[in-house]
């Protein structure tokens, strides 16, 4: 089913209010593995991304109770 110009540019609208962008730039033929990756687990490579970013961070953010006390 074809999109409409302006189901288009709603769309656009409303991603533009509810998300932020981030160009990433990586090196050639990276991309493709990044890909391949991604679909072997059966996710978008921005869902992808998002979950290794998302990870990470947990990862190597202190524990509160490591810090020496909760809040």
């Amino acid at each position: 089913m074809a999109v409409s110009k302006a189901q288009q540019k709603a769309q656009n609208k409303w991603i533009s209010k509810a998300y932020d962008r981030i160009n990433l730039t990586v090196p050639k033929g990276k991309k493709e593995h990044i890909q391949a990756h991604a679909e072997a687990r059966k996710e978008s490579v921005n869902a992808f991304i998002n979950r290794a970013i998302t990870e990470t961070m947990e990862r190597e953010t202190p524990d509160k109770a490591e810090q020496g006390g909760a809040e």
